[in-house]
Parts: structure tokens; sequence; C-alpha cells
């Protein structure tokens, strides 16, 4: 009788802490919406592990960018990100078909992934990680319009060794601000983005200037800015 008591009220702390876990994380994805990240997980990251800590970052409305930007994203990484829901079903049940075969368990990360990884997570491959990503992911999706999760996105990813958010950058390498930005300019910024600490923006390498020359390729195919006004 007292081990079943015990157990009982064992699982119910573990059900309290959970309850209280999601109840933590639904409040600050619901206030992260009107509230601008002051900081994000990657950027603590980024201060404890260099010496220096430095990182730079400016953060800019949507409404203040240029059009371009937000579509070379697009374009770059997601280009159904106006239409589902935060997670590629189909490409996590291929990444978890590798995984049990032996492989790293590798990407297939939306836009909505990326943000919700830079603003709570931490680097890695861990099925835990990509679980956690999955579930916050469907949260933004849930408690946030589109428009929101790419200008979140766009001024928390990061394009340089400590370099972040699309203003920041801007003005690193090309001495302008975010509304300025042409086309082929964003799309050299979104090039960059799969591994921002080995491809460079400022000194682009052959891969840089043909990923770029497909990113804009692409943004032509999709018919240019006026693919994302239809998203809110």
């Amino acid at each position: 009788m007292a081990r079943k008591s015990f157990v009982g009220r064992l699982v119910g702390i573990v059900a309290w802490f959970f309850a209280g876990t999601l109840t933590l994380v639904v409040t600050v994805i619901v206030l992260l919406r009107f509230l601008d990240p002051p900081t994000t997980a990657f950027m603590v990251a980024h201060k404890v592990n260099h010496s220096d800590g430095k990182v730079i970052h400016q953060w800019v409305d949507y409404s203040r960018m240029s059009e371009w930007m937000p579509l070379a994203v697009v374009a770059s990484e997601d280009q159904r990100f106006p239409d589902h829901w935060g997670v590629d079903f189909a490409a996590i049940r291929s990444a978890l078909a590798d995984y049990r075969a032996g492989d790293g368990l590798r990407g297939a990360s939306t836009i909505t992934q990326q943000t919700a990884k830079n603003l709570f997570l931490w680097n890695g491959r861990s099925f835990v990680r990509k679980a956690l990503e999955a579930g916050l992911a469907l949260g933004l999706e849930v408690f946030w319009p589109k428009q929101r999760i790419l200008e979140v996105y766009l001024n928390v990813a990061e394009f340089g060794p400590g370099i972040y958010g699309v203003e920041a950058a801007s003005r690193a390498y090309f001495g302008i601000g975010a509304r300025d930005l042409s086309s082929s300019q964003a799309a050299r910024l979104a090039a960059v983005l799969p591994n921002p600490k080995v491809l460079s923006v400022g000194n682009p390498s052959r891969y840089v200037w043909e990923r770029a020359a497909w990113v804009e390729r692409q943004m032509r195919q999709l018919n240019g800015p006026g693919y994302l006004r239809g998203m809110e």
C-alpha cells in the first residue's frame, strides 16, 4: 500500500512538472509574438564559448526590411513555408529511417524549426533536440502569424561568427541597412545560412557564389516578393 502511495505521488509530481513546463513554454511563446526577444539560446552560447563573447545584433522590424530578404531565405531554405504547419513530416520520417539504420540524425528543418532552435535550444543532431525543435515549431505556428515567424528568424539567424540578424549582417558586409538590400545581396546572405561559421558573405567561396545565383533563380521562379504578400 505504501509503495502504491509513493508511486502515485511520484506520478503526480511528474505530471505537475510537465504541466508547469508546458504552461511556461506556451506563455513565453505567446509573449514573444508581441515582444522582441532580447537574446537567444544561440547568442548566449556564443558568449559562453568564445573568449571575447562579442555578439553583433540589431533588431529591425519586418516592415523595414527589403522585400527581397524574406523571399531569399524562403527560396533558399523552405519554399513551402507559407503553406506548412512548421514541420515537414515526410522529411522527418526519412531522417528517422536513416537514424534507425545507423546514420546520424540529419536536418529537414523548416524555417519555423530553425527559429525555435535559435531561440530556445542548442546546436546538434540528437534525437531529443530534434523532437523538442519540432514541438516548439508547432507551438510557434499555432500562436504566431507567418510574418512574425519570418521576422524573428531574420533577426536571430547567424550570418557570420557573432553576427546575428539581417540588420547587423547588412551593415557588416554591405555598409547599408536591411531595408536597402538588393535581390543579389539578399541572396548572398541567404546562401551562407546553412553553415555561417564556415561559409562567408564577406569573402565568398565559389560555392557561396553558385548558391547565391541559385537562390536568385529560385526567387524569380517564385514570382518575386509577391509570393509572400498573401501570408497574413
